[in-house]
């Protein structure tokens, strides 16, 4: 465990919550944070990586709990890798809603990085996600979603009571070979779209 990394996230992240969450729930969420990464992130990247993930919980947390202002909806994409369907979806939603809507994408079993042949189709279409990575689902990002989005993996257990739940039927790019990738992930931009339109967050 890099401490001194974690450390200097932890006061990062302190100064950026102060007043919404307290300290201890903020090294609380951090160090799970870390802890849910270190089996699968690349070790050189793992002090980012947990720093970004525990941000993104703190948020949705802060969200779920009244205890920030919301900005429009939060829509959480989920499949079982967060290598490919999940991580498409997500920078497709975030490129067509930009600030009027909160999102995030995990998995139930994610791999150690996003497939690469993913990211170079979504580069294709102006769509960069090489620097995010895979994430584990978590109870706040569960309970902040409007929305969630099951990839075609059947993997969304816990569904939250409530909220909006919409499964989208689509193959996994794992193995599949650039062509059979760039059908996917076109299938993916005419679900995002149509889901943005449906939100009300078209531009």
């Amino acid at each position: 465990m890099d401490q001194s990394s974690l450390d200097a996230a932890a006061a990062r992240l302190g100064q950026e919550f102060a007043g919404i969450l307290d300290g201890a729930m903020v090294g609380s969420i951090l160090d799970s944070s870390y802890a849910h990464l270190a089996a699968i992130s690349i070790p050189d990247r793992l002090p980012d990586h947990a720093e970004r993930y525990a941000r993104e919980r703190l948020v949705a947390l802060a969200r779920a709990e009244g205890r920030a202002v919301r900005s429009g909806p939060a829509v959480l994409f989920v499949c079982t890798h967060n290598a490919g369907r999940s991580q498409m979806a997500l920078g497709f939603f975030t490129r067509l809603a930009g600030g009027r809507a909160s999102a995030w994408s995990c998995g139930s079993k994610p791999s150690v990085e996003i497939n690469p042949v993913v990211a170079s189709a979504m580069a294709e279409v102006g769509v960069d996600i090489s620097e995010e990575f895979p994430k584990p689902w978590s109870d706040e990002l569960m309970r902040a979603a409007d929305v969630i989005i099951d990839m075609g993996c059947g993997d969304t257990d816990p569904i939250i009571a409530g909220h909006r739940f919409e499964q989208w039927p689509l193959p996994d790019p794992a193995e599949e070979d650039i062509e059979e990738i760039r059908a996917i992930r076109d299938q993916i931009e005419v679900r995002v779209r149509r889901l943005v339109a449906n939100l009300g967050l078209a531009g």
